[in-house]
């Protein structure tokens, strides 16, 4: 049953893009990409989050320094996820910090309000935070978390098919 059909399909078409078209990314989509991130929920409200846009030449030489895949260098800029976890919401009984948590949720709906906009996304996490702090001269406390490349999907590049388990493979009611 499709009860949301427009989240649905944005959903089912959003994809992990790897080839991009040297096009930049208009201002204002870009803003608007960042603005849906920042109305997205977090524990208490805490927002413990910042987002770097890097699209100057060095920006972008310093991502690609970072990851060791050359499919990076076709995105025309990139947005760095910091996490802030002094302003981030601690749990109480064992301390679990939920910056992490909390930025995944904003980096899911940027990604998902950039499909909207026929952009294309992918999350890069298997990258040297060291060399995006050094180069983006990102204070204590400041931690990127994970680098989303942005663009127009390159010419032929679409959605391939996905693979997903069903839902009584994933879910279950009461009691394992």
């Amino acid at each position: 049953m499709n009860t949301y059909p427009e989240l649905y399909s944005l959903s089912l078409n959003r994809f992990s893009c790897r080839s991009y078209s040297p096009q930049p990314v208009p201002e204002d989509a870009m803003m608007a990409v960042l603005d849906v991130a920042r109305l997205a929920p977090s524990a208490c409200n805490r927002q413990p989050w910042l987002f770097i846009i890097a699209d100057a030449p060095d920006e972008r030489e310093a991502v690609a320094q970072s990851y060791s895949r050359d499919w990076i260098r076709t995105a025309p800029c990139y947005i760095i996820a910091c996490g802030l976890h002094d302003k981030a919401w601690h749990r109480p009984c064992d301390g679990k910090d939920h910056t992490d948590v909390d930025l995944a949720i904003a980096i899911e709906h940027l990604c998902l309000a950039a499909a909207s906009l026929h952009l294309g996304t992918c999350w890069v996490c298997n990258f040297d935070p060291r060399v995006i702090a050094g180069a983006f001269r990102l204070p204590e406390g400041v931690e990127p978390v994970a680098i989303i490349p942005i663009g127009y999907p390159a010419e032929g590049v679409s959605a391939p098919g996905k693979s997903r388990k069903e839902l009584d493979e994933i879910v279950r009611r009461g009691k394992f």
